[in-house]
């Protein structure tokens, strides 16, 4: 009976225990705030804008769906809408390989040096939550509104398109489409988790965005124009190669350029949305015998590109885990 009458400890919770929901607090607060920034809105206006250009160009170039029904690679009415383009403005894949590193970068650029001089990273370690916890949920909400914002851009595409032609979309072309989202939200994490590795590394956020586009500018227009630089002076003049050997030339020309993460995006891309390509390299007319001119499946393509995205995802992967190491070595003081 004193047993029962006893009052029961109080459960003592100590400040090493964090908040089981602390995580989801994070990533909330990270994504209102995203939201709500100049910065992201006007990033956001830019690629719509971008988007809007692009349809409306590719809708006035389409041909009507009868003068597509003779030949089989035509009849990707929506895979058109994003590559068709009357050369007046380059395609929104094209678009997209130069604009949206951009939003990455503009999404991550400041994300822990700007909590380090406001006073706040110092505050925040200080409440029970884990460190790591800070680093995912910078990285995760900016990812949830990337590919929140494509996927909505992909929709409204393929809504435009119904509405406007009638035409019904195949499988094929959904998968495609929805293969070319995913590639594009791993081509900006890629972006997403540099920036965030160079606002780790360096105090000032002046500094880790210059530093995110100068990589992003060198990536982009110099480093295809130094390679060609580099094997004019280096390798012997293709002109003067048997068959075997500018195969061989061509194959080290684009090992070398794929380098950069800017062009295994746009091959990643230029297979998925262009089903009658192939390959990526030079082929041989041995090669090339006994082939069915007729669009490759969707699976096909897919094993195509594998090399390409496999690239992509192992680069979000070494810079998110060099920011994460980074990070979890930093001595926080006030």
């Amino acid at each position: 009976m004193k047993d029962i009458l006893k009052p029961k400890p109080e459960k003592v919770i100590t400040k090493s225990q964090p908040e089981r929901g602390a995580f989801a607090v994070m990533l909330r607060k990270e994504t209102t705030d995203h939201i709500r920034s100049w910065r992201f809105i006007v990033l956001v206006a830019l690629i719509v804008l971008t988007f809007i250009a692009a349809i409306y160009t590719s809708l006035s170039n389409i041909r009507p769906p009868g003068a597509m029904s003779h030949n089989p690679e035509q009849n990707f009415l929506y895979l058109k809408l994003l590559t068709v383009t009357d050369n007046t403005i380059p395609p929104f894949h094209i678009f997209l390989s130069f604009l949206a590193p951009l939003l990455g970068i503009g999404l991550g650029f400041d994300a822990i040096n700007s909590e380090k001089n406001n006073g706040t990273l110092i505050r925040l370690m200080a409440q029970p939550v884990y460190r790591d916890n800070l680093l995912l949920a910078k990285f995760s909400s900016a990812l949830l509104i990337i590919s929140s914002l494509f996927i909505v851009l992909a929709l409204l595409m393929i809504g435009a398109g119904l509405i406007l032609t009638g035409v019904r979309m195949e499988p094929d072309e959904a998968l495609r489409i929805t293969g070319f989202v995913f590639v594009t939200v791993i081509y900006v994490a890629f972006w997403l988790a540099l920036s965030l590795m160079l606002s780790i590394v360096f105090k000032q956020a002046a500094t880790s965005a210059i530093a995110s586009i100068g990589l992003w500018l060198f990536f982009t227009v110099f480093y295809q124009i130094l390679v060609s630089l580099a094997l004019k002076s280096l390798l012997p003049d293709p002109a003067q190669l048997t068959p075997e050997q500018a195969i061989a030339y061509n194959d080290v020309v684009l090992n070398i350029l794929r380098i950069s993460p800017n062009q295994l995006y746009t091959d990643a891309v230029t297979t998925l949305l262009m089903p009658s390509v192939r390959s990526l390299g030079p082929l041989t007319m041995e090669q090339m015998a006994g082939a069915i001119p007729s669009p490759l499946p969707f699976t096909q393509s897919l094993l195509v590109v594998w090399p390409q995205f496999s690239g992509m995802l192992a680069s979000v992967t070494c810079c998110f885990g060099l920011a994460y190491y980074l990070f979890m070595r930093r001595e926080i003081r006030s």
